[in-house]
């Protein structure tokens, strides 16, 4: 394969995105500069390349708009469960769970996780730290350490795998040109490879600081939790405490039963059965709206009809917060795919495929090692995740997961090992600008030092995942 120059821009412009991600900084700019700048001389004409930058970033956000649906309406629901006071109701029951702090770490982690495959982890953690953290901590665990199980257990396991949401998985699968459902799948066994060796190791590492229910420590503990106790416990009336409890079961009933329904039909035929990749986010958010509406039908009959749309532009809002810089980013390495290009550039026949050529024009010189490709792909990951973000390298990790793949390894696997590195990185367990400060801040710890405490156990993990993956995968 002959490189052109604008293969060699291509090339140089992901490198800038990748140093520029190194320092910590934003890469839209780059990004939409490299699009113009690569259009403009692959047609040779300007016009061709303000155009492009339009098209890519429409391209992306057409392939990826059933992710901020998704968001939105799951966002949606839990607006409107607060409303009802029902999402304090379906966890208030676990507190009398927590009878040490060596069973108030475990059921932190089972918690958060259960609810951060729903809700995301960003949303469930003022939640979470407002009424179980006060728990755990009086039952002798400490807030640092409760801290660090709920980022291991929502900002990384369950987020890493986004297995019910599936915006993670989407975006690497697109970049990848693959099944979304191949690397949901995929990423679902390594995350649960890498929370367990994290937790576990974090366990065994901070179970000598857990307390007795009589230390003097706990009080000071609890002096410093900034919980949200007073301000989420509004006084609701017999009407809506009536409908808080059935919404306390009816919501995590359905949600259960969708997914028990997904799992039965896939282990039945083999298949999801209609849910292959975005079908079972799209069957999730129908339920969802459903309950949605219910929810706010019961909360205020006479202005369900404002309520209902003032939830879903809040969803809306946060899920253009979340996801908005990635349509950008995705459009640029679309850009260097065969499957978009065409549409970016105008071309009807034999679109360039820039970053697939650029990886093969190299591979000759490089040793065929699934060992090399898989750990490649991780240490790119974790780069792309020092942005704070962890989604906004995944267009970038899939797009080399496609063009790495040279029969030693599967491209889903190499997709859902640069996905664990983003976001567990970035999503945050590591890196104390990501959404890791909100947990520190709700447990009144110090965000740099629960980055510390995290650093062992994750990268163990995240190491142990990419050799399962590499040679049993």
């Amino acid at each position: 394969m002959e490189l052109t120059v604008s293969h060699w821009l291509y090339g140089l412009f992901t490198l800038i995105i990748i140093g520029t991600m190194i320092f910590k900084k934003g890469v839209v700019l780059p990004t939409l500069l490299g699009t113009f700048v690569i259009a403009w001389v692959y047609k040779g004409n300007l016009v061709d390349g303000f155009t492009a930058i339009f098209n890519a970033n429409l391209v992306a956000a057409t392939e990826l708009f059933s992710i901020f649906l998704i968001i939105t309406f799951m966002m949606a629901l839990l607006h409107a469960l607060r409303d009802l006071g029902a999402d304090r109701r379906m966890i208030q029951p676990i507190q009398k769970m927590m009878v040490n702090g060596h069973v108030s770490f475990f059921v932190l982690i089972g918690v958060t996780y259960v609810i951060s495959l729903f809700f995301w982890p960003t949303p469930a953690v003022p939640l979470i730290c407002a009424l179980l953290v006060p728990a755990a901590v009086r039952a002798g665990l400490p807030a640092m350490t409760a801290a660090v199980a709920i980022a291991l257990a929502g900002q990384g396991m369950a987020l890493s795998s986004d297995y019910i949401v599936q915006v993670a998985p989407s975006l690497s699968a697109k970049s990848a040109g693959i099944s979304t459902a191949a690397v949901a799948d995929t990423a679902l066994i390594l995350s649960l490879i890498t929370g367990g060796v994290a937790i576990l190791l974090a366990y065994l590492m901070y179970r000598k600081t857990i307390r007795k229910k009589d230390s003097p420590l706990i009080e000071a503990d609890l002096a410093r939790l900034e919980t949200e106790t007073e301000s989420t416990n509004k006084p609701h009336g017999s009407h809506l405490s009536t409908w808080s409890k059935v919404f306390a079961i009816v919501v995590p009933v359905s949600l259960l039963a969708v997914v028990i329904y997904m799992i039965s039909t896939k282990l039945t035929s083999g298949r999801m059965s209609g849910f292959e990749g975005g079908g079972g986010a799209a069957f999730i958010g129908g339920v969802a709206v459903i309950l949605l509406l219910l929810a706010t039908v019961a909360f205020g009959k006479h202005h369900a009809l404002d309520y209902v749309s003032n939830h879903i532009t809040e969803g809306f809002i946060f899920a253009f917060k979340a996801m908005g810089p990635v349509i950008p980013i995705a459009g640029f390495f679309f850009l260097g795919s065969a499957d978009f290009a065409g549409s970016i550039l105008g071309i009807d026949e034999n679109p360039p495929a820039f970053l697939f050529d650029i990886v093969q024009s190299v591979q000759q010189y490089l040793p065929q090692s699934a060992l090399l490709a898989g750990f490649s792909v991780l240490i790119i990951g974790i780069i792309t995740g020092l942005d704070g973000s962890g989604f906004s390298g995944l267009p970038l990790t899939g797009a080399l997961a496609a063009s790495l793949n040279n029969g030693s390894i599967d491209t889903e696997t190499l997709a859902a090992i640069g996905q664990m590195g983003a976001i567990w990185t970035g999503g945050g367990t590591l890196v104390a600008w990501s959404s890791l400060i909100a947990i520190a801040g709700f447990c009144g710890v110090s965000v740099m030092d629960l980055v510390r405490k995290n650093f062992i156990p994750v990268i163990t993990g995240l190491l142990i995942s990419t050799l399962v993956a590499i040679f049993l995968l």
